[in-house]
């Protein structure tokens, strides 16, 4: 049974029955006043054995205590490699923030209140969205080269944007998804990215509804009304996947809850072009000491310079800076060392982020020059600059040392 309506408060609404339970599927846009009352309305008027969230244990995490951030543990954050993956998160807080300042609404507040009303009703809590690391590696990882630049200059400049959110993107964020909004550029002009973001989503919350209403049955505790609260861009998919899914919903969940392995190409033309500058330096002592000498002093100060450069363009103390230029070389000896983890850890040696950092974190990140002055994301800044700079230097030296020889 399908059965698509559009009652409360104007808002998008689908029922559907699978395997006895009926699911009351509420689309909402995630900075809308009506979406939050059409939530109250329809938990307080309905009876649901159970309510599920458009959320995953993080983003639940972080939207029902603001002060999550100070349980951040930083050195532990850059030693797993996982810097860029909280830069990013940062950088879509930063959007939401945003958002939450032209609105006077926070972005999910309506499946805050679906959460706390469940609650009061002693109703079980289902969260049922991926986890959203999970969600940008494989975006990050399905599509190419290129279009990986563009996704980390999208989330960029954004952090440069000083004016209201346009009207065109609101009306997208009203009609579809905060991930899908926040690349809507490129969502819709890659399907490998629409996928990620959106489709497979669509899948995993609803094999995640069925799954958890089969461990309710399993535990003799069988529901037959739910209400899922999820955005208004998943609902014709959600609905669609519930209908029609036959995989069993714990294999699918834990598929697509799994990120893909990155490519070995990267890394391994990499390593290829290290070997090819490493033989090149090699080779210029073959025609005398001076050329062999010149080639090495090349690449300490392209590779050190740049990694130092980045250092200080991320804020770095000077000392942080000069770790980059020493470690920056070093790297034949320590290729799986990066040298942003070095001198990110010299810079919070030097300027231990203060539990003030912490707790102002999420506020500060909503402007540009807040990412400088917060030592929480300036270390980050540290580490993500300090490597870019030496990639940069490491190239620029092969060409540099290159161009001698021939």
């Amino acid at each position: 049974m399908n059965d698509l309506t559009h009652p409360i408060a104007d808002q998008p609404l689908a029922r559907i029955t699978r395997d006895g339970v009926e699911y009351t599927l509420l689309g909402t846009a995630h900075v809308s006043r009506a979406s939050v009352a059409a939530v109250r309305e329809l938990i307080e008027s309905e009876n649901f054995d159970a309510i599920a969230v458009e959320l995953c244990d993080t983003r639940y995490r972080a939207l029902r205590d603001r002060e999550a951030w100070r349980n951040l543990d930083l050195l532990q954050i850059i030693r797993q490699g996982k810097a860029g993956m909280v830069a990013a998160n940062l950088a879509l807080s930063a959007y939401q923030r945003r958002l939450a300042e032209q609105f006077g609404i926070e972005p999910g507040a309506e499946m805050k209140t679906a959460a706390e009303l469940a609650e009061a009703q002693h109703k079980p809590v289902w969260l049922i969205d991926r986890e959203v690391a999970t969600t940008l590696k494989r975006a990050y990882r399905s599509v190419g080269f290129l279009q990986r630049f563009g996704l980390l200059g999208g989330l960029v400049a954004s952090l440069f944007e000083r004016g209201e959110v346009a009207e065109a993107d609101i009306e997208k964020l009203k009609q579809g998804d905060m991930l899908q909004s926040a690349f809507s550029e490129f969502a819709e002009q890659s399907e490998p990215l629409f996928r990620s973001l959106i489709a497979e989503r669509d899948s995993f919350m609803s094999a995640r509804l069925r799954e958890e209403s089969a461990k309710a049955q399993a535990l003799d505790a069988p529901v037959k009304r739910v209400l899922a609260v999820i955005g208004a861009g998943h609902l014709a998919g959600v609905t669609r996947e519930i209908g029609e899914q036959t995989d069993d919903p714990a294999k699918l969940t834990l598929a697509l809850d799994t990120a893909p392995p990155a490519s070995p190409w990267p890394k391994w033309i990499g390593f290829g072009v290290l070997a090819v500058i490493i033989g090149a330096i090699a080779w210029t002592f073959t025609r005398g000491a001076h050329f062999g000498v010149e080639a090495i002093k090349v690449w300490v100060l392209f590779t050190g310079g740049f990694a130092a450069l980045g250092a200080l363009l991320g804020g770095g103390h000077v000392l942080s800076a000069l770790t980059a230029f020493v470690v920056g070389p070093l790297k034949p000896f320590r290729p799986f060392v990066p040298v942003g983890a070095v001198a990110a850890a010299v810079e919070m040696s030097l300027r231990r982020p203060r539990v003030a950092d912490f707790e102002s974190l999420r506020d500060d990140v909503i402007d540009w020059r807040g990412w400088w002055k917060n030592r929480v994301s300036r270390t980050l800044l540290v580490f993500l600059l300090s490597n870019f700079g030496m990639i940069l230097g490491e190239y620029l030296a092969g060409i540099r040392i290159l161009s001698k020889l021939l």
